[in-house]
């Protein structure tokens, strides 16, 4: 059939034939396709050429020789100190038997989501320790904490009419994510300025829907939110709070109901499990969102707040409802986790105690540390390349591992080695960091906390402590959030519970041989 259209006509007309236009199959075919795999290479070349492209060191923690792990090589044994784990609960036998048997009763799987077939009596329990944990009425968990933060703020405050959001200039991905998907208003506040968060909030009627979202404790940086007074300024400009405690639950508070919970400490010794305490600091949160993959050492998020807030999230939340429930020996350890932390403060005495001690010597040795009142030790390098270069020198020819952070973790020019003492680093542990941590700053002629002072300091390092105090949180003048008086008496408290048996590192051992060896 002979072409109606003459040579050097271009364009559709070109393709046309007596039988009518070409189909859209064949006009595909004359086209070129997108050049996908080119995409994704120009984004990876980008990430390399700025250095903050991501490598996933292959480190197998082993459970019998807390906190040590072995590398792609099993024979070769390093020392963790950049770990979430950060009481060591996931190799705890009161959690790991919980497991076991519910793995042995329940099988491995949920079996489906919340609404089919995957609700159980351990999802139940769990709910309920967590409710009583932070004294509210009601809690649900998630299969992650950015999945709880992702879902309840962007549920919430796109049902809220007219919603704005004032968020922490720090607030974890997590967070940002549910703002994004709210798509409410929102308005960003600089870190910890209450100033600057009045500011924002003065500029609407009290009757607006608000919520400040914040968080406790900052992994990054170890800065305390400004919890009582943000909760002030809710209740000013008629805010509800959300306040993300991921980096405190298990370590904060008589009970590890996190940073909230420790402000009024003694009220919280003396009050009866999951009562309410009018006043103070963790009445005042109206949503709690937490984890179970950090201290608890297990996986999964949640949210605490009031029956109705809960139920409607339940209700609403896509990320909740679509989504196939935590596997009954992940809900069994979980509740074993909350339970024994409740009452032992040996961890938190551990944990606590060696992070003073490395804090201590790392000032001694001039290594410059981020200043915060936690547990989180941020080791400032100032550059994503150098910071990488002092990861895998430590590894490498020091059998230690922690890794550098860059950005958008944190901001170009603030890379770090995020440090995270844990109960089982004992003294020799901190000693040989400390030393290695001296040889690669030498080599590589990293900046000292002298030279950030000459410089004019950067986030807190070699800036002088009354400008840092503006940023780092807690209580002015307080050097710690667990003050001295509190850790003696969770020291003798566990004296007590345990007939008079010293607290110190349950490393056995073996452990100390092999350590011992890597550095002969």
């Amino acid at each position: 059939m002979a072409l109606l259209t003459q040579v050097g006509i271009s364009g559709r007309a070109a393709v046309e034939t007596a039988a009518g236009p070409a189909s859209p199959s064949s006009l595909s075919s004359q086209e070129t396709a997108f050049d996908y795999e080119g995409l994704y290479q120009s984004k990876l070349a980008k990430k390399h050429a700025d250095k903050s492209y991501r490598y996933f060191n292959n480190i197998n923690r082993l459970a019998m020789r807390y906190p040590q792990a072995h590398t792609a090589n099993a024979s070769n044994i390093v020392t963790v100190w950049c770990s979430n784990d950060y009481l060591g609960q996931s190799k705890n036998p009161v959690v790991t038997n919980a497991m076991k048997t519910a793995l042995d009763t329940y099988g491995a799987g949920a079996g489906g989501t919340r609404n089919i077939a995957g609700n159980s009596a351990l999802h139940l329990r769990l709910e309920a320790e967590l409710a009583r944990l932070h004294r509210k009425e009601a809690a649900l968990v998630f299969s992650s904490c950015f999945v709880a933060n992702d879902a309840t703020i962007s549920t919430l405050c796109s049902a809220l009419p007219d919603c704005v959001i004032f968020s922490d200039k720090m607030n974890h991905a997590s967070m940002i994510q549910g703002i994004r998907n709210s798509r409410a208003r929102k308005h960003v506040f600089d870190h910890n300025d209450l100033e600057h968060l009045e500011q924002l909030l003065a500029q609407y009627p009290r009757s607006t829907p608000k919520m400040i979202a914040f968080e406790s404790v900052y992994s990054m940086s170890g800065t305390v939110g400004r919890i009582p007074e943000i909760c002030a300024l809710a209740r000013k400009y008629g805010a509800i709070t959300f306040l993300d405690e991921v980096h405190a639950v298990g370590m904060y508070g008589p009970h590890g109901a996190g940073v909230a919970e420790h402000y009024d400490y003694e009220a919280s010794l003396r009050a009866a499990p999951g009562e309410r305490i009018p006043g103070s600091v963790l009445d005042q949160v109206d949503i709690v969102t937490g984890t179970l993959g950090k201290a608890f050492g297990i996986v999964g998020g949640y949210i605490a707040a009031s029956s109705s807030l809960v139920d409607m999230v339940r209700s609403y939340a896509p990320g909740f409802i679509f989504t196939t429930s935590l596997p009954p020996p992940i809900n069994a350890g979980a509740v074993a986790s909350i339970q024994y932390l409740y009452s032992s403060q040996r961890e938190r005495f551990l944990q606590q105690t060696h992070m003073r001690e490395l804090k201590t010597d790392l000032a001694a040795a001039g290594i410059p540390v981020v200043p915060n009142p936690s547990h989180i030790v941020p080791v400032l390098v100032g550059d994503a390349e150098r910071a990488k270069m002092a990861s895998d020198m430590l590894l490498a020819e020091h059998n230690i591992y922690v890794q550098s952070i860059n950005y958008p973790t944190v901001p170009v020019g603030e890379e770090r080695l995020r440090i995270t003492p844990s109960p089982g680093h004992d003294n020799f542990m901190r000693a040989r960091l400390v030393s290695a941590l001296d040889s690669v700053w030498n080599k590589l002629g990293l900046r000292r906390t002298a030279d950030w002072v000459r410089e004019g300091g950067r986030c807190g390092v070699g800036e002088s402590r009354s400008n840092s105090e503006l940023h780092v949180g807690w209580k002015r003048g307080v050097e710690y959030v667990w003050e001295d008086h509190q850790l003696k008496q969770a020291h003798d408290a566990e004296l007590a519970r345990k007939g008079g048996v010293p607290i110190k590192p349950a490393i056995p051992e073996t452990v100390q041989q092999v350590i011992a060896a890597t550095v002969a």
